[in-house]
């Protein structure tokens, strides 16, 4: 194999350079944040050319330095890929909760908006639906929600006259059939994205259907309070929970519709990574709301006030939009190192 060396070593000494940076940064700062999905794949990258670039370096005889550098660089670039120690402090469950999952999430906002307009306008539907036909409820509502075809005044009677919950006593089996069958769910939402998005788009919808035809049901009938006590602390998880699972679904179906790079086959092997952590962040989010669901939804006036229902639903929302518009922003990160590093100075 001929190289012209000069040449080599002017092309290729800016991706040395760039890896050294990285390498830098990571044993200086020791920040978890650092590693986004987006900076593991350039260090990879980075570190598979250092490699090759040392195997042809090694061929000239006459650049022994040049060598020893690359040499020396590509023993750091394994020590940080490989290390056990390494993986468990930046790639583990509390680095993914922290930053992986809310940076995946924002990464892929738009496909959420489409996700979340699908649903809307199912909501708009079923809410349209019931306050023209009140009696269509039995059309609407599937068979596992055969208790809402009562009406809404039948339906609080029966809640808040009850000595005890329908769950009292197996709340937790209970919640493990909510967790299960809500998982089902959203594994559909995302499976059926394989139909260029649009499977996805109408399980959204019909889901959307039922919200609205449930909620415009109630407060048509003056219900508004004993509703929002009975949807808001486990319906705030729930729902978004689901959406993000249509987030994933859609993303899927524009790599059928409009695959990026080589085709299809790359396109999913760019954003498999992406699609995972959506549907395990929404499954962490499934399995809380079927816990407050089973353990404090079912309890209703005069167990637990209305009000104390809505102000702790109001607080679960307010901390999830905080937690995945803000956590893992690199650029609060950013700011806590630097001032580590003036401190230190």
């Amino acid at each position: 194999m001929i190289i012209d060396t000069a040449k080599f070593i002017r092309e290729e000494e800016v991706f040395w350079k760039e890896l050294e940076k990285m390498l830098d940064d990571i044993e200086r700062t020791h920040e978890a944040a650092f590693f986004t999905p987006d900076s593991i794949k350039r260090l990879h990258y980075l570190y598979g050319r250092v490699s090759d670039d040392l195997v042809k370096i090694t061929t000239l005889s006459g650049e022994r330095e040049v060598r020893r550098y690359l040499e020396s660089l590509t023993s750091r670039a394994y020590s940080c890929v490989h290390s056990r120690k390494g993986r468990i402090k930046n790639f583990g469950f509390k680095n993914w909760i922290v930053n992986v999952f809310p940076r995946t999430f924002r990464k892929n906002i738009g496909a959420f908006y489409v996700s979340l307009a699908a649903t809307l306008v199912g909501v708009v539907f079923g809410g349209v639906t019931i306050y023209s036909d009140g009696t269509s409820r039995e059309a609407i509502f599937p068979q596992q929600f055969a208790h809402l075809n009562i009406s809404p005044e039948e339906r609080v009677r029966q809640e808040e006259t009850r000595d005890k919950p329908r769950v009292e006593g197996r709340q937790a089996s209970f919640a493990s059939y909510l967790i299960s069958n809500n998982i089902k769910v959203s594994i559909n939402a995302f499976a059926f994205g394989i139909v260029f998005g649009l499977g996805s788009i109408l399980m959204l919808f019909y889901n959307g259907i039922i919200l609205g035809a449930v909620a415009i049901d109630y407060i048509l009938a003056g219900q508004t309070y004993f509703l929002l006590g009975w949807l808001l602390p486990h319906g705030v998880i729930e729902i978004p929970a689901i959406l993000i699972a249509g987030q994933a679904g859609i993303i899927l179906g524009r790599i059928v519709l409009l695959p990026v790079g080589m085709g299809k086959f790359q396109s999913l092997r760019v954003y498999a990574s992406d699609m995972t952590t959506l549907l395990c962040g929404c499954a962490l989010l499934l399995v809380w709301a079927g816990i407050i669901e089973s353990f404090f939804s079912q309890y209703h006036w005069p167990v637990i006030p209305y009000g104390v229902k809505i102000a702790f639903g109001c607080l679960e929302l307010t901390g999830l939009i905080l937690y995945l518009s803000f956590a893992g922003n690199p650029n609060t990160s950013v700011k806590k190192t630097d001032g580590a590093i003036n401190a230190k100075q």
